[in-house]
């Protein structure tokens, strides 16, 4: 299939566009509907760190606009264990046409979806009926019990209350874990090794909301130290702990604990590409010299200032 998207031109005409969406808010949906990473079934995943960098956002700001989308606007639904994105009316939009091609195609992408619960919430919305009839037949037969048969993706994206219908879990588990055993029978220390990556990561965490908490940052402000120790993992920093703590220690000698100081000098940090501690103490050192050079260059105006009452003979010494 020809790899485009098409946005048709009632998309600005219908109403929770025109009436709801903030400019931002349509920047991304525009986004959401026409980037690479799109298929023909609306399915798609994708990681909020890569929606950052193609947007030029910070991940912040993409945790809002996801929790707008999936709680207020209620057009996405999002699975944070397979990093899978479906939009709700991408059938209704996009799933007209039929014919072998077609089909095809959609046969073979859904075929790729982990999470079955997000075909069945992107079928709801499609009219032709050949096409929902096959995207049913990947769908899991209802419970009646199940809490969730509300057919909308209310949960906030970073949470883990979503719906656990994921197809072939268990066969995945079970091939993860003869992976692991053949990984651990080629190297017997493996598992040691994994031990203590596992424990140094721990230790990473423990370190920076120690921090958090005896400086004053809020002992309480859960969802701040949320926020901060997702840079341990979505950033581009090589020596993510060290700088997010002397990102902190900054904040404190400037007496601004707040989540967002801290995060504007990481930003900071990273818009000059500053990846190291090393490279941060070396920037500021420079930036240090330059300010105190011009200080004494301003301090001590070239030349020599003329007296006052002075006069200018051209004649003089001329007899």
């Amino acid at each position: 299939m020809a790899k485009y998207r098409m946005v048709r031109t009632d998309f600005w005409k219908n109403p929770i566009v025109s009436e709801e969406m903030t400019p931002e808010d349509k920047y991304f949906y525009l986004y959401l509907l026409t980037n690479p990473h799109t298929t023909q079934i609306g399915i798609y995943q994708i990681t909020k760190k890569q929606m950052a960098f193609d947007l030029g956002y910070s991940i912040e700001s993409v945790h809002s606009l996801m929790e707008r989308f999936i709680s207020h606007h209620k057009l996405i639904c999002y699975n944070p264990e397979t990093r899978e994105l479906a939009i709700k009316n991408w059938g209704k939009e996009n799933l007209h046409k039929g014919g072998k091609p077609v089909m095809d195609c959609i046969l073979s992408e859904l075929k790729e979806v982990e999470d079955t619960s997000l075909i069945t919430y992107v079928s709801e919305t499609i009219q032709k009926p050949e096409i929902r009839s096959l995207y049913e037949s990947f769908c899991e037969p209802e419970n009646e019990n199940d809490p969730y048969l509300d057919n909308e993706c209310e949960e906030f994206y970073d949470t883990l209350l979503h719906r656990s219908t994921i197809r072939g879990q268990k066969e995945k588990e079970n091939e993860k874990e003869k992976e692991k055993q053949q990984q651990k029978d080629f190297n017997p220390n493996i598992e040691n090794h994994q031990d203590i990556e596992n424990q140094s990561q721990n230790q990473k965490v423990k370190e920076i909301v120690e921090f958090w908490d005896n400086n004053g940052f809020g002992f309480s402000n859960v969802n701040g130290k949320q926020q901060l120790l997702s840079w341990l993992d979505d950033s581009s920093f090589l020596q993510p702990k060290d700088v997010l703590l002397k990102a902190m220690t900054i904040a404190c000698a400037n007496n601004k604990r707040k989540l967002n100081y801290v995060v504007g000098i990481l930003k900071n940090w990273e818009n000059e590409s500053l990846l190291t501690v090393e490279e941060i103490d070396f920037y500021h050192e420079n930036q240090k010299a330059v300010s105190k050079h011009k200080q004494i260059t301003e301090s001590f105006p070239a030349g020599r200032s003329i007296p006052s009452g002075f006069e200018l003979n051209l004649t003089a010494g001329e007899e």
